[in-house]
């Protein structure tokens, strides 16, 4: 099945049925991305709790931010 034969079949639909498959398309897209970053916190968590070269950029966190113009 290819991307040209679905959206060929989705075209098909009634416009209530196509909102209905983008709905729950972006849903899924949201979803992997959600399990993609909890994967990498996991894999990842470890690492910046020990290593302070990870996060030494944090001690600015608390600095004023000011946009050049």
């Amino acid at each position: 099945m290819t991307t040209a034969f679905i959206i060929r079949e989705i075209s098909k639909l009634p416009w209530p049925g196509r909102l209905l498959v983008v709905e729950k398309t972006l849903k899924s897209i949201r979803q992997d991305k959600q399990r993609s970053l909890a994967a990498a916190v996991d894999l990842l968590g470890e690492d910046y709790a020990s290593d302070a070269d990870l996060t030494a950029f944090t001690q600015l966190d608390a600095d004023d931010f000011y946009e050049a113009r």
